[in-house]
């Protein structure tokens, strides 16, 4: 039986040239010890394609989760993924993330009781996003700031991310102005807390549902830790035409309501009451 140390859980729907960049990402990981699980909001064939062929090639234990295309329900598939993990440690991210090869790592060695880990990650502009080939990732030029700029990157603060270590990381992760959340591109945490907040609300479309899960697990007391220039990801470019007025509308005032009322529990969640 295996005793993996984490659960990697990734969320994709239809990207699937993104989703085989990600996944090239986590076979160069330096801990090797972990699941991934694909919660897969409808995808085509061709996603499935690409994690087929993935798997027939890698050592990764790789579970996908799929369910029908019906509109944005990430926080159905992301439910059905976690009760999946075979882990009591979750690694939230995305299928436009690429982890760089520490990800895991470092994610497992920060991780503490009672404390979920806020990641950080690095936004690419499309052409380089589409430029980035295995190659590129086997060797790590990809998360190297001189390669980024000499491919059209425009080096800025957030450039840290990539650069720092050490204190320096330390101290920008202690000192940033930006608070710790739950971020489902990058944030960790123990299985058995999300169960104990039912996990995310099913409500909820695009649009602050990873947030609102978050508020819910620091009303239950548990701490988030900033580790933002840390555990480091790149951020592929991609559209966002799921947005819509509506949803945002709807996801705000869940959002109120768990922090007027301070709300542990959601009843559209896991278990829905």
């Amino acid at each position: 039986m295996n005793t993996f140390k984490a659960s990697v859980i990734i969320s994709t729907y239809n990207q699937p040239m993104w989703l085989q960049k990600v996944l090239w990402g986590y076979e160069f990981q330096t801990e090797s010890n972990f699941e991934i699980i694909i919660a897969d909001d409808g995808s085509s064939e061709k996603t499935r394609n690409v994690i087929d062929e993935f798997k027939r090639d890698s050592k990764i234990t790789i579970r996908h989760i799929w369910q029908e295309d019906n509109g944005f329900q990430k926080t159905k598939i992301l439910n059905k993924a976690i009760l999946q993990a075979t882990t009591n440690y979750l690694i939230f991210t995305d299928g436009d993330c690429i982890p760089r090869r520490d990800f895991v790592e470092t994610h497992l060695r920060l991780r503490k009781r009672n404390s979920f880990l806020s990641g950080g990650y690095f936004k690419l502009p499309e052409s380089i996003s589409n430029k980035i080939s295995k190659k590129h990732i086997s060797n790590a030029n990809c998360f190297d700031i001189n390669w980024l700029i000499k491919n059209g990157l425009k080096k800025n603060f957030k450039a840290n991310k990539l650069t720092v270590n050490g204190l320096k990381a330390w101290f920008l992760n202690t000192f940033t102005p930006t608070k710790a959340t739950f971020d489902g591109m990058n944030v960790s945490g123990w299985k058995d807390a999300v169960l104990k907040v039912n996990g995310f609300d099913e409500r909820m479309q695009y649009g602050g549902e990873d947030r609102e899960i978050g508020e819910r697990l620091m009303n239950a007391g548990y701490k988030f830790l900033q580790v933002r220039y840390s555990v480091i990801c790149l951020h592929l470019y991609h559209e966002r035409p799921y947005r819509n007025e509506a949803a945002l509308l709807l996801n705000n005032s869940i959002r109120k309501e768990t922090r007027r009322l301070k709300l542990r529990y959601t009843k559209f969640g896991l278990e829905s009451l």
